[in-house]
């Protein structure tokens, strides 16, 4: 079985964009590309090249509510 690249290009500029309206985070690795989107739980996609075989972002779903919530929990 071949390996998955993770997080491999330490140098790789960090993208990111948040959108306010739908409370949602983007975070690139490198230049934002066409990627194949893999729901791993809890509002988080992972972004994967399946060509290069490597993760390319990551996209986090209610990202304000869940620092939110966080807050309120640790007060």
């Amino acid at each position: 079985m071949e390996a998955v690249k993770v997080f491999e290009k330490k140098d790789a500029k960090l993208d990111w964009e948040y959108d306010e309206d739908a409370d949602t985070l983007y975070l690139s690795f490198g230049k934002p590309r066409p990627a194949a989107g893999i729901d791993i739980g809890k509002g988080v996609i992972v972004r994967f090249d399946e060509q290069a075989r490597e993760v390319v972002g990551l996209t986090i779903i209610g990202v304000g509510h869940q620092l939110e919530s966080y807050v309120r929990r640790s007060s």
